[in-house]
């Protein structure tokens, strides 16, 4: 479990998925607000997309024994921080002025992460596979 790379790379896609729950991600002013921070937990649904994808990560790392469910799971985590992303600039579209944080490298990390893992994931059952031919 722990020797394999996709278990780093998921581990890191849940440490910034939870990162993004604190950090802003835009900071912006509107008419009234001079300046204002945007956080996953600025909405409700970020909120529970981030923490589930998040959550899934972890969950990704312990299913090492069942790598087709630990694929499919790696893409509903991928699906889900793709819409995270979607979601965060449809949201910040409401400033007048702002600009994007250095911590929002956390939440664009997160599906590259995922992508890494799924590669990984799918580098072990290819091999798992040519291995049961040779048998």
């Amino acid at each position: 479990m722990i020797q394999r790379i996709q278990t780093l790379w998921l581990l890191l896609a849940s440490v910034c998925g939870f990162a993004t729950l604190r950090l802003p991600f835009y900071v912006g002013s509107t008419g009234t607000n001079p300046a204002e921070s945007f956080t996953a937990m600025s909405g409700i649904f970020i909120l529970i997309l981030t923490i589930a994808a998040a959550i899934v990560a972890l969950v990704d790392i312990f299913l090492y024994k069942n790598r087709p469910l630990q694929l499919k799971l790696g893409f509903a985590g991928l699906a889900a921080s793709i819409v995270i992303l979607v979601l965060y600039f449809m949201a910040i579209r409401q400033y007048d002025a702002g600009a994007l944080t250095l911590y929002s490298v956390a939440a664009f990390a997160v599906p590259v992460f995922y992508v890494l893992a799924i590669r990984g994931i799918y580098k072990d059952e290819k091999l798992v596979k040519s291995l049961d031919r040779l048998r």
